[in-house]
C-alpha cells in the first residue's frame, strides 16, 4: 500500500506541474485519496471526513493569522508611503553608483521581507526599487534577482514563516527561530555575492527605466503655496521607517509572542503616519486590502493543515515508513551530499516545495520518525530559500521578473547557483547539528 501512496503523491504532482489543478486543490484531493488508501473509516477517530478534513483545515490557523497580520502591515507600509520612502532615500544616496543602489534596494527588500513575503515584498521594494537600478546601469535580470535575493535575507525573519513551521512541524518558536538565525548569514553572503558579482560581471547596461523614481509635481499656476518636498513625494516621517523593524525586534530582541509582535508593528505604523481622525478609515481600508493580499496563501495553509493530517494517519504511517526509511540517508556527509543534490525538486511545485507537496513529506519524515522535527526543520527551510528566490512559478519571481521585462527563467537560471549555496549551507548545519 506504501507503494500505491507514493504513486499518488506522484500524480499530484504532475497535476500541480502541468497546472491541471491549483495547487490547493490538488493537495486536498491528494489527502482523502491517502486518507482512504490508509485504511481510514469515513467519520469517527482518525476519519477522512473528521480527522483530516475538520480538523486539518483550521490546524494551521494561528499561520493564518500572523498571515493576515503581516499582509496587513505590508498595506500599511505602502499606503502609508514608509515603503516607498525607503527605497527613495536609498537611491538618493546611492546616486549613479549602480552596486551601492542595488545594495540599498537589497537591502530595503530584507526588511520588508520580514514583515511579509511573496508578491507584496516584491511589490513593496520593486515598484521603485526596479526602475530605480535598471535607471543607473544594473541588467534588468539584476534588478530582479536583486529584489527576490534581497527577500530571501528577509526570509529567516519572517515571522509568520516562524508560526508555520512551529505549528507544521509541531516545534516551539524558539527552535525555529534558533536556526532560522543559523540559516540567516548564508542567506546574506549568497545575496551580498548575488549583488558584488552580478553588477560587475555583466556591466552596466543603460536602458529606459519603467517608471520615474522621483515623481514631483509641476508648479502650480493657481498660486497656492507649494507643497514640500515630502509633501509631493509622499514621504513618511523618519521615526515611521522604523515600522518594518518594529515586529523583528520584539519577537527576536525581546522574545515576544508573533501574533502579538505583529500587531504592534501594525499599530506603530499607523500611529507614526496618521492623524487621529483618519486613524478608523485607514485602519478598515488597509485590513480588508490585507485580506485580499492574504487570500491565496489562506487556500494554501488549509489545504496543507488537511494533508499534514493525512499523512500523520497511522495507516499511512505504516505504509509508508518502510518504503521512506530504505531510501533516507542518516550518514551526516551522505545526507548532505543527497539533499544537495535534490535542491532541484523543490522547484516548479516540485515534491520538495514546503508550501506543496514537501509539507506531506516532511510530516511523513516526522510522523515516522525517520529525521527529528528540527532536522526536518533545517531541511525544509532550506529549500525554501530556493523556493522564494528561483522558481518560475512562485508570484514574487513572476512579478519581479515582469516588472523588469525578463522571463522568470532567466531569473531563475541568474540566481539558482546563489540559493543552491544557501541551502547547502543550512543543510551542513542541519547534519552537524542535528544528526
Amino acid at each position: 500500500m506504501g507503494v500505491v501512496i507514493l504513486l499518488v503523491m506522484a500524480a499530484g504532482v504532475a497535476l500541480m506541474l502541468t497546472r491541471k489543478l491549483p495547487t490547493a486543490f490538488a493537495l486536498v484531493l491528494l489527502a482523502v485519496a491517502i486518507a482512504f488508501l490508509a485504511g481510514a473509516p469515513f467519520t469517527g477517530k482518525n476519519s477522512v471526513l473528521d480527522t483530516v478534513l475538520q480538523e486539518g483545515a483550521p490546524a494551521l490557523a494561528a499561520t493564518m493569522i500572523a498571515i493576515i497580520l503581516g499582509s496587513w502591515l505590508g498595506k500599511l507600509l505602502d499606503e502609508t508611503g514608509i515603503a516607498g520612502t525607503l527605497v527613495r532615500k536609498i537611491v538618493e544616496f546611492g546616486g549613479d553608483r549602480p552596486t551601492v543602489v542595488a545594495l540599498g534596494v537589497l537591502a530595503v527588500s530584507a526588511l520588508v521581507g520580514t514583515v511579509t513575503g511573496s508578491a507584496p515584498a516584491a511589490m513593496l521594494a520593486g515598484i521603485i526599487g526596479i526602475p530605480a537600478m535598471i535607471a543607473v546601469g544594473v541588467p534588468k535580470v539584476t534588478a530582479a534577482g536583486t529584489v527576490l535575493m534581497g527577500i530571501a535575507v528577509g526570509i529567516p525573519f519572517e515571522l509568520p514563516l516562524w508560526q508555520f513551521f512551529s505549528t507544521a512541524l509541531e516545534l516551539p518558536i524558539p527552535t525555529v527561530r534558533g536556526f532560522m538565525v543559523k540559516l540567516f548569514p548564508f542567506a546574506l553572503a549568497a545575496a551580498l555575492a548575488f549583488v558584488l558579482v552580478e553588477t560587475r560581471r555583466r556591466g552596466t547596461e543603460h536602458a529606459w527605466s519603467l517608471k520615474s523614481v522621483d515623481s514631483p509635481g509641476s508648479s502650480d499656476s493657481s498660486g497656492a503655496k507649494p507643497r514640500s518636498r515630502r509633501e509631493e513625494l509622499g514621504d513618511a516621517p523618519w521615526y515611521a521607517l522604523l515600522a518594518p523593524a518594529v515586529p523583528l525586534v520584539l519577537a527576536l530582541g525581546f522574545e515576544l509572542a508573533i501574533i502579538p509582535s505583529l500587531l504592534a508593528g501594525v499599530l506603530y505604523a499607523l500611529v507614526t503616519t496618521t492623524r487621529p481622525g483618519g486613524m478608523n478609515k485607514r485602519l478598515l481600508r488597509t485590513l480588508y486590502g490585507g485580506f485580499e493580499v492574504a487570500a491565496p496563501p489562506l487556500v494554501l495553509f488549509i489545504a496543507i493543515g488537511i494533508l499534514l493530517a493525512a499523512v500523520k494517519l497511522p495507516g499511512a504511517v505504516d505504509a509508508l515508513e518502510p518504503l521512506v526509511k530504505a531510501v533516507s540517508p542518516h550518514n551526516p556527509v551522505v545526507f548532505v551530499l543527497v539533499f544537495t543534490l535534490l535542491v532541484p525538486l523543490c522547484l516548479y511545485r516540485g515534491p520538495l516545495n514546503v508550501f506543496g507537496l514537501g509539507a506531506g513529506i516532511a510530516g511523513v519524515l516526522i510522523a515516522t520518525g525517520i529525521y527529528p522535527a528540527v532536522a526536518v526543520l533545517g531541511m525544509a527551510t532550506s529549500y525554501n530559500q530556493v523556493f522564494g528566490v528561483a522558481d518560475p512559478t512562485s508570484t514574487q519571481t513572476v512579478w519581479s521578473a515582469q516588472y523588469a521585462g525578463v522571463s522568470p527563467q532567466q531569473v531563475m537560471v541568474r540566481t539558482l547557483p546563489y540559493v543552491w549555496a544557501i541551502a547547502l549551507g543550512g543543510l551542513c548545519v542541519t547534519a552537524a547539528t542535528y544528526l
